[in-house]
């Protein structure tokens, strides 16, 4: 459990260019305070007991505004940015070095028994206001766009925007650590289907009008 918060602390520095200093990141980052009660709440988890993880978690939310069931399963060196309104269910699973933004729910879409939460791979970033919804993988080396809404899975190397959420390949290009905070790379799937419906349209204009020249 230490090794996995000190990846964590480490992930802070990485991936926060306002992180100044060890003080101010053990003091100030509510995300951070987040998942180390998470370690231990979920350490008593897996021992059997389930009121005093749930009744700890419960404190993390009061005073991070980030829920996290102690049942999930979190990788090292996991990171949320800023935090507040993130959820996580109780059977997700979270691979190494995932970056969460605020407003993210990894939650289930039902009532159902078993494993209803998303297993999230390595190296994924996910968006702020993202929902990942039920039993799904998102793969290794992914990005979910803000506001995106994802319902099935997403395979190794993609993005994802829109809602629903939809896949964009990235040419099986990695999504490199000093990449994972410029969304400026996002696709924009709707723009680009008006554009290609525009120059269609100019297109049958065009032919329409050439069809009525005299010969």
């Amino acid at each position: 459990m230490f090794g996995e918060i000190k990846a964590d602390i480490k992930a802070v520095f990485e991936r926060d260019p306002a992180a100044n200093n060890i003080i101010e990141v053990l003091l100030a980052y509510s995300g951070l305070h987040a998942i180390i009660i998470h370690r231990l709440a979920h350490s008593l988890y897996k021992i059997g007991l389930r009121t005093l993880p749930r009744i700890i978690s419960q404190v993390a939310r009061f005073f991070t505004g980030i829920e996290i069931h102690p049942g999930a399963v979190i990788g090292k060196g996991f990171f949320i940015d800023h935090g507040m309104g993130v959820v996580i269910g109780e059977t997700t699973e979270i691979g190494e070095n995932v970056t969460l933004f605020q407003g993210v729910t990894l939650g289930g879409t039902g009532k159902e028994k078993g494993k209803r939460h998303p297993t999230i791979g390595d190296n994924v970033l996910i968006g702020a206001g993202a929902k990942v919804l039920g039993s799904i993988t998102i793969a290794r080396d992914s990005m979910i766009g803000a506001g995106s809404v994802v319902l099935h899975d997403v395979p190794a190397n993609s993005t994802v925007v829109g809602v629903p959420g939809r896949v964009t390949r990235r040419a099986g290009k990695k999504i490199h650590p000093e990449m994972e905070l410029n969304h400026r790379e996002l696709p924009d799937i709707i723009g680009e289907a008006l554009r290609s419906f525009e120059e269609r349209l100019v297109k049958l204009e065009k032919d329409k009008k050439q069809t009525r020249t005299p010969g």
